[in-house]
C-alpha cells in the first residue's frame, strides 16, 4: 500500500516581530509543497527495515525495526488518536538512533528533522517496516515554513494509514481530510515541529494543514480567513541565513530603549495586518476592482516594510531586493524574521510576463533565488498509488 500527502509552504503577509508585542499578524499558505510518499513493504519482500530517503539532497538512511524498537522501549504502544509530546529521555534515545547514521558535517542541520521523523512514525504507525521519501519545493531554513511542512505531509502520510483516519481508498487524485482528521494532523505535525524548533508558534504547521489564511495575535485565537482575490508573488530567497532569537530580542531591546515610539510602530502594523485581511477577505467584481485593490495590498506592503526597518530587522540583502523591485514599480517586503531570508513582491495581475522576467533575471544575476508562487491556496492532501 501506498499513499502520498502534500503540504504547503506559508509566508507572512503582515505583522513579524509586532505580534510577539501584540500586534495581529496575517499568515498565508504558498502553492509550493513538501511531499511525503509511504509504502509498507509486501510480505514477499519480508523486509524489516525502516528507510527515509530525502530525495532532494541524495540522502538515504535506515534502521533496522528491532534496533528502533530496543532504542525506544519506553516509549509505550502507539496511539495514533491522541499526540502527545516526546519526553526528555525518548528525544535521547532518538538522538542516538540519528547518530548512527552519520549524517554528514555539511548537513547536520538536518539532524533535528530526522528525529522528529523517527518520532512521529513510531508514535503513530508503532515499529513497522516502511520506506518513506521526501521530496519539497521549499528552500530550507529560509522562513517558508519548511519544516511544518515536512511534520504536516509526515503526519498526514501516516495518518492516512492509520486506524483513526478512514478515506476512499480506491479515490482517484487528492483528497482533502475531513474537519476531524486535519486537527488530528495538526496537533501531531505541532509536536514534530516542538522537535525541530523547541518552542514553535503553532501558526507554520497551522497554515500548512488548513491553507488559505489566518489571521493571529500573542494568546489570541487563530482565525482562519478565506482569499477573494487571486494572489501572485515573486518570492526572492536571499540565502542570507539569520538568527531569528536574535533578530527577535534585537526588537525587544530596542522597545525597551524607546517604548512610546515603538508602541506606535506595533499599533501602526495592527492596523496594516486588519485592513490587509478585510481586503482579501472582500470580493472583487472586475478587473478594475481587482487593480485597485492590488494597489492598496502594495501599499500596505511599502508601509509594513517601513515599519520593519524601523524595528531594525532589514538587512543589506534584503534592501538590494526592494530596490531593484522598485525600479519596475513593484512593491516589496520581507517575510518571516528578517535579517535576510525572503523578500515578497506582489506581481500585480495585469503585470507583463516580460517584466517579471526581467526581475527575476536581475535578482538572480545578485545571486539571489527566485520562485513565483500563488497565495492562499489549498492545504493538505493525501493521494493513494503514489502522487498524481
Amino acid at each position: 500500500m501506498e499513499v502520498t500527502a502534500r503540504a504547503p509552504g506559508k509566508i507572512i503577509l503582515a505583522g513579524e516581530h509586532a505580534v510577539v508585542h501584540g500586534s495581529t499578524a496575517v499568515a498565508a499558505s504558498i502553492d509550493l509543497y513538501t511531499y511525503v510518499s509511504l509504502h509498507f513493504p509486501t510480505d514477499s519482500d519480508n523486509n524489516d527495515t525502516l528507510k527515509l530517503q530525502l530525495k532532494d539532497m541524495a540522502l538515504e538512511f535506515s534502521w533496522p525495526v528491532g534496533r528502533i524498537k530496543e532504542a525506544l522501549s519506553g516509549l509505550g504502544s502507539c496511539d495514533a488518536s491522541s499526540p502527545t509530546s516526546c519526553s526528555p529521555e525518548i528525544i535521547k534515545s532518538i538522538a542516538a538512533l540519528v547518530e548512527e547514521q552519520n549524517i554528514p558535517e555539511v548537513k547536520i542541520g538536518l539532524a533535528a528533522g530526522v528525529s522528529a521523523f523517527l518520532w512521529l512514525y513510531t508514535s503513530i504507525q508503532g515499529y513497522k517496516a516502511a520506506k518513506v521519501v521526501i521530496t519539497s519545493e521549499l528552500p530550507l531554513g529560509s522562513g517558508l515554513g519548511s519544516s511544518a511542512a515536512l511534520c504536516v505531509s509526515l503526519s498526514a502520510a501516516l495518518l492516512a494509514l492509520s486506524d483513526p483516519v478512514k478515506l476512499d481508498l480506491s479515490h482517484q487524485g487528492w483528497l482533502t481530510f475531513g474537519e476531524t482528521e486535519l486537527e488530528l494532523a495538526n496537533k501531531w505535525a505541532f509536536e514534530g515541529e516542538k522537535i525541530i524548533h523547541g518552542k514553535p508558534s503553532g501558526i507554520d504547521n497551522t497554515v500548512s494543514t488548513y491553507g488559505n489564511m489566518i489571521k493571529f495575535r500573542l494568546g489570541g485565537d487563530l482565525t482562519r480567513i478565506k482569499s477573494n482575490m487571486p494572489l501572485k508573488m515573486l518570492i526572492t530567497n536571499t540565502k542570507v541565513g539569520r538568527n531569528t532569537k536574535a533578530l527577535v530580542a534585537s526588537v525587544s531591546e530596542r522597545t525597551v530603549r524607546h517604548p512610546s515610539a515603538m508602541s506606535s510602530v506595533f499599533n501602526a502594523v495592527d492596523s496594516i495586518s486588519n485592513e490587509l485581511a478585510t481586503i482579501i477577505q472582500s470580493p472583487a467584481s472586475n478587473d478594475l476592482a481587482v487593480t485597485e485593490k492590488e494597489e492598496t495590498l502594495e501599499e500596505l506592503m511599502e508601509m509594513n516594510q517601513g515599519l520593519l526597518q524601523c524595528m531594525g530587522v532589514s538587512h543589506a540583502s534584503i534592501e538590494t531586493v526592494l530596490r531593484t523591485t522598485l525600479k519596475y514599480k513593484l512593491a516589496s517586503k520581507l517575510t518571516g524574521a528578517g535579517g535576510g531570508g525572503c523578500v515578497l513582491t506582489l506581481l500585480p495581475t495585469l503585470l507583463s510576463g516580460t517584466v517579471v522576467d526581467k526581475v527575476i533575471a536581475e535578482l538572480e544575476s545578485c545571486g539571489f533565488q527566485c520562485l513565483i508562487a500563488g497565495i492562499g491556496g489549498k492545504g493538505l492532501e493525501v493521494c493513494f498509488g503514489g502522487s498524481s
